[in-house]
């Protein structure tokens, strides 16, 4: 098997807002999904899995800067690739 074509190992935390330290590009040039207590979820922003919980983005509140707030969601949390 060849290691380039390989894929990462899949963090506990990832986020995808390239400003944060959790934010890892390598990763993105896969297609990952999330389960969060056993349903998939498909507008997830970041994920930790050790301590249950993602971050979705609310549908209409913006912050002070414009962007979209974020709500934490808890539960268990599963990552893939898909």
């Amino acid at each position: 098997m060849n290691d380039t074509k390989s894929k990462p190992a899949l963090p506990d935390r990832l986020s995808g807002d390239p400003s944060s330290p959790y934010h890892d590009a390598e990763i993105f040039e896969h297609t990952i999904g999330i389960r969060l207590s056993g349903k998939e979820r498909t507008d997830v922003e970041e994920y930790c899995i050790s301590e249950g919980w993602v971050k979705v983005a609310s549908p209409k509140a913006l912050d002070r800067r414009g962007q979209p707030l974020m709500i934490k969601l808890k539960g268990v949390v599963e990552a893939f690739y898909s």
